[in-house]
This record gives C-alpha cells, structure tokens and sequence, in this order.
C-alpha cells in the first residue's frame, strides 16, 4: 500500500541552520533513504522551500503570498513509501524521526497516485537551496 508520510517542522529553526548542520540531518537522513531505496520502498520525496516562497490561491480567483495557515510547524516536505501496512508506516517514520528529532511525520494512505511522466523529468536529486 503507497502512505505519504508527511514531514512537519518549525521552518524558521530549520531553515537557520549552517550548513554544517543541515548537512549533517540530510547525511542521518539519507541512510534511512538508502535503505528504502534497497528495499525497493521508497517513491519520490521532496523538500519544501520555506514558507515566504508560498503563494496561496483561495475561493478560485484571491491569490495571497505565502502560506494562509497559522501554524506553528510548517509542511517541510513530503515522502512516498510503499510497505505492507500503516505498522510498516510507522516503522519508516520512526527512522526518519531518530534521523531528524525536530521533525514530527503525519502519516496518511495515498488515494490517488499519479506517477511522473514528462520526458525532461530529473532522474536525479535536485537540490535548489
């Protein structure tokens, strides 16, 4: 079964961090990565710039800049996994939590999912921060 595990942070303290930090948590969190991927579990997955690069558009025609939630945890980013059952779910959330403790994942089944299908789309991880 596909579960997108939603990662959830405070994107002020994350996106402070130096690089040395944020590569550290990105190095704990791609050995998680390198698993699911061996294991043929792991579907695409992303990181969010912050916030203040958000535009919202609510009722169809109101377009606000950034985010129109009042949160104090922002959507950083998102994984696709696909295991058995909500308990293996669980289990890669823990892994990823153990590699990041800040974050906090929300786990929830796929309804609907459309894989990627441009010609020009990147084979690769692309890093834009």
């Amino acid at each position: 079964m596909l579960y997108t595990l939603l990662c959830y942070n405070k994107e002020d303290v994350v996106w402070s961090w130096t690089k040395e930090e944020d590569d550290a948590v990105m190095g704990r969190l791609s050995v998680v990565h390198e698993k699911l991927v061996k294991d043929g579990k792991l579907g695409p997955s992303l990181r969010l710039l912050p916030t203040t690069a958000a535009t919202t558009l609510r009722g169809g025609d109101l377009v606000i800049d950034g985010p129109f939630a009042e949160t104090k945890e922002q959507l950083l980013g998102f994984y696709v996994i696909d295991v058995e059952n909500l308990e293996a779910a669980l289990d890669v959330a823990r892994e990823l939590s153990a590699a990041n403790p800040t974050s906090v994942y929300e786990i929830r089944p796929i309804a609907l999912y459309v894989p990627e299908t441009r010609p020009n789309a990147p084979k690769e991880m692309v890093k834009v921060y």
